[in-house]
């Protein structure tokens, strides 16, 4: 959990250079490894808590768990993990850390090509319909 004692909007300008315990894996997360001066999740199971309205205010009261769901690529390439509350579904975006797992962040990677939301052999009638033939090299 946060901590109560500091002010409100003080992490917007301060490194968050503390320790914490994962309240997921149970992983000790510690700063170093993280190359950010922001460590906002587990390296280990990429798991957060929704402590911020805004990035870095530790203004939310929900303080629950957030899972990762998903990455994005930003413009500049870099990854971010896309997490999702369990308490109130509020969505946010983290950067990926240095020491992140990195079979973690691949297999949310693909979670969607190896889960499609539709039967895989729509697919073959897709390509079929579009003129593509088996046979073809």
């Amino acid at each position: 959990m946060r901590d109560k004692f500091v002010e409100k909007g003080y992490y917007k300008n301060h490194a968050c250079m503390e320790t914490f315990t994962c309240a997921v894996c149970g992983k000790e997360c510690k700063p170093e490894g993280a190359a950010s001066e922001h460590r906002n999740h587990c390296p280990n199971c990429l798991s957060s808590l929704h402590v911020d309205v805004e990035p870095g205010d530790r203004a939310s009261d929900c303080e629950s768990p957030m899972d990762p769901i998903s990455v994005w690529v930003k413009k500049n390439g870099e990854w971010a993990i896309i997490h999702r509350c369990r308490r109130c579904g509020e969505l946010s975006s983290n950067r990926v850390a240095a020491d992140d797992n990195p079979m973690k962040l691949m297999s949310i990677a693909m979670r969607p090509i190896a889960n499609p939301p539709f039967p895989i052999e729509r697919m073959e009638d897709m390509a079929r319909m579009m003129g593509f033939d088996d046979n073809e090299e």
